[in-house]
């Protein structure tokens, strides 16, 4: 979340860095620095109070040994009106600051200066295109049309199972699934990735802290009875692992790569756009996490969009890369680059990973902190990346390669898989 300091010292920014999300701040920030005056107003009051309470229970005991016992009734009197007036103090600062900060986390991260103004997906960029689009006969396949050929991924039963977006890979199906998994956790960890394996339930704490609550909770499955939430992504978990830590000066970079198993209950609309692999509720992504120094992330970033190319490009998939508007921008991200893969079958751009930097937004809300070289406590600032989600790029490498009645797997794959082709 943004900092009172940054709402209170630059309040017309803030509204105008916003505007680029298409968010009108105007009334939020006003009422927020309103409340945060009050805050300090109540604050600078109550410890008035507490210190007039302090200095008069002090004279109490004096007074009794000097035998003057009506002058200290008085005075305890006074220090219990004193505790009277703090309790109210207390409880009106309380009503204050949970509407302050009932605010304050609706306001979305503020974008850099390299994000375009724009609505939505029309507006996004396109930075760099990647590999050839192949070109294919009339007889090509959709996946979903090629997972049944070949029956390596059962929507009908993952619906019978469960319900619509919940497929079931089965034979090469299956173990394409788990080749992938492998091949892009080894890539990551090649790389100075940490691997972690974290669980793919969290608490409200941990949802809060990257930004997925209160802003997105009809996304996400919730096991009431226990309050936890199934994650929507590992960054959920993998970045909370750093909450309520101060990190030292030497500490970073902070590398850390995960696979979980990803659940979303939106699913978008119904039509082409979301058969088969295209959008699901449970699907499979590895993700890379960094943590770094506020100067060193951008940077960080550069060599995320980088790191994520390289895979694709391993998987001969064109694909291109594209700088999102504010308007096509996740709530907690201060800038966006897409990854899409061309799907040839479908005629159509399949959007496999979001590598964002997230400022120091998302450490804000985690009380996630460094001690620079000279002992100041700083916040870091976040950064993730999909490397990658699996759907999308299982629908392309179906679709892509189908050729002579078969799939044709990736050379860089079939150590993993354990096999050239599918048929």
């Amino acid at each position: 979340m943004l900092t009172l300091k940054l709402l209170r010292e630059n309040p017309e920014f803030v509204i105008k860095k916003l505007a680029v999300k298409n968010f009108d701040a105007s009334e939020i920030v006003a009422r927020i620095n309103e409340l945060d005056c009050s805050r300090r107003s109540l604050q600078l009051e109550l410890d008035n109070c507490l210190a007039q309470q302090k200095q008069k229970a002090a004279l109490i005991g004096g007074l009794m040994k000097e035998g003057k016992k009506e002058e200290a009734e008085a005075v305890k009197a006074e220090v219990a009106a004193l505790k009277e007036q703090s309790k109210a103090i207390e409880e009106k600062s309380e009503t204050n600051n949970n509407e302050l900060n009932s605010l304050i986390v609706l306001l979305p991260n503020i974008p850099c200066d390299a994000v375009p103004e724009g609505k939505g997906a029309e507006d996004n960029v396109v930075v760099k295109m990647g590999n050839e689009i192949p070109e294919l006969g009339s007889d090509a396949m959709p996946h979903w049309e090629l997972a049944k050929k070949f029956d390596i991924i059962d929507f009908d039963l993952g619906v019978k199972l469960t319900g619509a977006g919940f497929p079931v890979y089965k034979g090469k199906g299956a173990r394409l699934q788990r080749a992938l998994i492998n091949y892009f956790l080894d890539i990551n960890t090649t790389a100075g990735y940490l691997e972690v394996e974290p669980p793919v339930m969290v608490n409200e704490a941990s949802g809060f802290g990257t930004g997925q609550l209160p802003d997105k909770e009809g996304q996400m499955y919730h096991a009431t009875a226990d309050n936890f939430y199934l994650v929507p992504t590992a960054e959920v978990p993998v970045t909370n692992i750093y909450r309520d830590v101060i990190l030292g000066n030497n500490d970073f970079p902070v590398k850390m790569t995960a696979y979980t198993p990803c659940f979303r209950r939106e699913a978008g609309s119904y039509g082409k756009d979301v058969r088969g692999l295209n959008r699901l509720h449970q699907f499979d992504k590895v993700e890379i996490v960094r943590i770094e120094k506020p100067e060193n992330s951008y940077a960080a970033l550069d060599e995320m969009i980088a790191h994520v190319e390289g895979i694709v490009k391993s998987l001969g998939l064109p694909y291109r890369i594209l700088r999102l508007c504010g308007g096509d921008m996740s709530f907690t991200s201060a800038i966006t680059y897409d990854f899409e893969v061309y799907s040839a079958a479908q005629g159509r751009w399949l959007e496999i990973s979001s590598v964002s930097n997230f400022e120091s937004y998302q450490a804000n809300r985690l009380k996630l902190r460094y001690k620079d070289a000279d002992g100041k406590t700083q916040l870091a600032h976040t950064l993730n990346g999909s490397s990658l989600a699996l759907p999308r790029v299982v629908a392309a490498l179906l679709e892509n390669n189908q050729k002579d009645g078969k799939i044709i797997i990736p050379e860089a794959l079939r150590p993993y898989t354990g096999f050239d082709t599918i048929d």
